[in-house]
């Protein structure tokens, strides 16, 4: 048996934990429901996004690391990446997360 929480339950305590802090949080694309990839943006009253992924590190863990930032004057050009992570990986999990510090939350989770 798999010591990897199913992806689900991931996603699901996310969006508790983000909402119990005040904050919103919304699944943006549902991928496989036990071991689907997890992509989080994170932002701020709908500014400054930020997209987290989980990436292998040289201890083997693998850690959530910001990879792309939203460009103020090319906004659609992160929403065009997304879709094509969407294209490329039918089962990435997107999930959105609106609070003042995401990051702390992005933390938080399993490596």
């Amino acid at each position: 048996m798999s010591e990897r929480l199913p992806t689900h339950l991931e996603v699901a305590a996310l969006i508790r934990l983000v909402e119990s802090q005040g904050g919103s949080a919304m699944v943006l694309a549902k991928g496989e429901r036990d071991a689907g990839t997890v992509l989080i943006v994170t932002m701020h009253r709908g500014r400054d996004a930020k997209l987290f992924e989980r990436m292998p590190q040289l201890d083997g863990s693998r850690s959530f690391v910001a990879t792309k930032s939203q460009d103020t004057e090319k906004p659609l050009e992160f929403a065009e990446y997304l879709d094509r992570r969407k294209r490329q990986d039918p089962d990435v999990w997107i999930i959105e997360v609106d609070i003042d510090g995401g990051e702390r939350f992005v933390e938080l989770l399993p490596r």
